[in-house]
């Protein structure tokens, strides 16, 4: 099931989400990359906004928050680029879940990049490439200016958006909000801690392959509950 670079990500929004569409599709270019991906960390570290230049890199970038693991998530913990040529067994050791779900999108390196001012997390920038092999010193150079230029947009983004638009930051912070919403109701139906209750979540929007936000949203709607019976 080859994912990569099947169908452009839509951009119809010309807030902050709209722009890092535009700045993922100009590094997918100038890489030479099937796809890029850029996620971003609310405060606890729970993903929010995020972008792709096409649909199949954008799964590929959501499914990392939803196992929980993958080089996006190890570039975070440790604020360090985690570059990874070739999905190879060693790969399959590190990220059982994640390694596989690449293979099956059709990807075979990933390029992890944190994005961060200081100690703070702002996410993670990812090139997704069909093909094993390094980045040149060139593309590495080119990875890491896409890597500032998408920081750039995103303090843009918070200091100077207007109230109320649309595709910007406001908008995931509502995603951010019903999640969150979704947490603590299902934190309640389980008698579980918050974090187990997002772990619960993360499961059954990846059995379900759908997204976090629409799970979350079906949840806070009450059109889907969690029984203690379940496994």
């Amino acid at each position: 099931m080859d994912l990569i670079g099947r169908q452009p990500a839509l951009a119809t929004d010309l807030g902050v989400g709209g722009q890092l569409r535009r700045l993922c599709a100009a590094a997918a270019s100038a890489l030479s990359a099937a796809g890029v991906g850029i996620s971003v960390l609310a405060e606890n570290g729970v993903r929010g906004i995020s972008a792709a230049s096409d649909v199949g890199s954008e799964r590929l970038e959501e499914l990392q928050f939803v196992l929980g693991e993958g080089p996006c998530i190890d570039a975070l913990a440790t604020h360090r680029p985690v570059l990874v040529p070739d999905f190879d067994a060693a790969a399959m050791k590190r990220w059982p879940g994640y390694a596989q779900a690449v293979q099956d999108g059709g990807a075979r390196a990933v390029f992890a990049f944190p994005l961060q001012v200081g100690a703070a997390r702002l996410g993670a920038l990812d090139v997704f490439r069909t093909e094993p092999g390094v980045l040149s010193a060139e593309e590495l150079g080119h990875a890491l200016a896409f890597a500032e230029v998408a920081v750039t947009t995103l303090l843009d983004g918070q200091e100077g958006a207007p109230e109320g638009a649309g595709g910007g930051l406001a908008e995931e912070v509502e995603h951010r909000a019903e999640l969150f919403q979704a947490q603590g109701m299902v934190m309640v139906q389980l008698g579980v801690s918050l974090a187990e209750a997002l772990t619960r979540i993360r499961a059954f929007a990846f059995a379900d392959n759908r997204s976090l936000h629409d799970v979350a949203v079906d949840i806070v709607e009450r059109r889907l509950r969690f029984d203690r019976d379940q496994p």
